[in-house]
């Protein structure tokens, strides 16, 4: 059997492969850059293999450390679990709710400013995620994750049906009376979406109008919203979010099914607190 690594030295490797930074690892386990930076080269030296690839600006994962992730991860969560069941879970921790910005601003706020006023003693943690790869076990007793619901480890729960519908300010959308009207104008894709204009396109009965519009892509659905409300072009939203996304108009009534959901997770193995279990009632309710 292969002696561990200092528990040290996988903290700071778990914590930079989850950000991808030397800094931000630093300031969440309350050390220096150079500190995480040390450490993890320690860990290296121990087990022979490069983790990271050091770019000038930027860290990546290697193959071996794109593999090995996961167990550390999984070995801190359990460790978190086990500690839990154990010792129990104190009223003064707060919930941690992850999930997207726009589902944060759009959709979240109301609810979570409505739970309060029900349950001022609970305390929250909102934490945000872009990319299907920020969520994880990592800390959050709760999430809204967007995709098809194929996620292992989890328990899961539908917030129902999505549609997409396109917006764009109304100075804009006065000049737009039919989905062939948008030849010409700048279409904003959120990527990451299983569902895009393409689909929307094909759904509005002008399959090739893609080819007649301008792009813009963007690496998350706050910008388009934004780069739309001010004019920059038409975005798709999810039918759910009009009218809570003030600026924004759809600018016919012409929607496209999504095979993608908005899902509460949270994971099987971890012990539920009371407050968690309110507040995921609490959303569960209010979809």
């Amino acid at each position: 059997m292969h002696e561990l690594p200092p528990l040290l030295w996988l903290q700071a490797f778990e914590s930079a492969a989850r950000t991808l930074s030397f800094t931000a690892a630093g300031q969440e386990l309350g050390v220096t850059q150079a500190a995480i930076s040390q450490r993890v080269r320690l860990l290296e030296d121990r087990i022979g293999q490069k983790l990271f690839v050091r770019h000038p600006r930027s860290l990546a994962l290697t193959p071996a450390g794109q593999a090995w992730m996961p167990s550390i991860q999984e070995a801190f969560s359990r460790i978190s679990e086990g500690t839990a069941e154990v010792f129990g879970i104190t009223g003064e921790q707060p919930v941690t709710l992850r999930t997207t910005p726009i589902i944060q601003t759009a959709w979240l706020a109301p609810r979570i400013i409505a739970l309060r006023r029900r349950h001022p003693g609970i305390a929250l943690r909102l934490v945000s995620a872009i990319w299907p790869d920020d969520f994880g076990p990592a800390g959050a007793d709760i999430e809204i994750r967007y995709g098809r619901g194929d996620w292992g480890g989890v328990e899961k729960y539908s917030l129902g049906e999505e549609r997409l519908v396109p917006v764009c300010e109304p100075k804009l959308a006065a000049r737009l009376t039919t989905p062939a009207d948008l030849a010409g104008q700048t279409l904003l894709h959120a990527i990451g979406f299983g569902v895009g204009w393409a689909g929307w396109c094909q759904a509005a009965g002008v399959p090739d109008l893609e080819s007649r519009c301008h792009a813009l892509a963007c690496d998350n659905q706050i910008t388009t919203l934004t780069l739309a409300r001010g004019g920059g072009g038409v975005a798709l939203t999810h039918r759910r979010l009009l009218g809570m996304e003030p600026g924004l108009v759809p600018p016919f009534d012409v929607d496209v099914t999504s095979d993608e959901q908005f899902w509460l997770v949270r994971p099987k193995r971890r012990r539920v607190s009371d407050d968690a279990a309110r507040v995921w009632q609490w959303l569960v309710d209010s979809r």
